[in-house]
């Protein structure tokens, strides 16, 4: 699990295909404690295990299912990449509950500075927008940010200076497409309300069986 604070922002060192995806070479600075192989690091929003050490950078494999569900199958050479560790039980859960687990793309709409901050809007589809809420809680490319608007084909988060200057997103440009994790907490209601409504609907009944009063 993670949280969606970002350590530090490393950089695709090499990749080489694989017949069942890829391997990836992540450069990054020394962390605080040594990395260990077979540990979890989120890169771009993307839960990785790491499969070997080298000096300054980790090693990773990507499956094919992965590249199809996020950018890190076109991700160039030298590109920066957002990076976090997985969170400790005894650490401070500062941004959301963040699984690594990426639902799919979302695209670059527009990046404007208004002010200090920045304001990125990114369009995705409708399975997405509907797992979606108003100042509700979504991760972008690893990021954890809070949704400030909800558009028809879209949403807008608002990115303060610090955000924007130790993240990979300051390399945004329109069109880019990003990788999107929306809340899990949110996941699972609309899973289990839409198994209600499949039965008759939700009821009073229902909700309050189900420990709502």
């Amino acid at each position: 699990m993670f949280t969606g604070l970002i350590q530090q922002v490393g950089s695709l060192a090499g990749k080489k295909s694989r017949s069942d995806g890829m391997s990836l070479v992540i450069r990054h600075a020394p962390w605080d404690s040594p990395l260990g192989v077979g540990e979890s690091v989120a890169v771009q929003g993307v839960c990785l295990t790491v499969t070997s050490l080298h000096a300054g950078e980790f090693s990773c494999d990507v499956l094919a299912e992965t590249l199809k569900k996020t950018t890190l199958g076109a991700t160039s050479s030298g590109a920066k990449l957002n990076l976090e560790r997985a969170l400790r039980a005894d650490e401070r859960l500062g941004g959301h509950i963040v699984t690594g687990h990426i639902d799919g793309p979302g695209k670059v709409l527009s990046i404007e500075q208004k002010g200090a901050d920045w304001i990125l809007e990114v369009s995705c589809g409708d399975e997405f927008l509907a797992g979606i809420v108003l100042k509700g809680s979504i991760a972008i490319d690893g990021v954890s940010l809070t949704v400030a608007d909800l558009r028809q084909k879209s949403f807008t988060v608002h990115l303060i200076p610090q955000t924007w200057s130790h993240t990979s997103l300051q390399a945004l440009k329109t069109g880019r497409e990003v990788n999107l994790e929306t809340d899990i907490i949110g996941k699972y209601v609309q899973r289990y309300l839409g198994r209600m409504q499949g039965n008759k609907g939700v009821t009073m009944e229902k909700l309050q069986a189900a420990g709502f009063s």
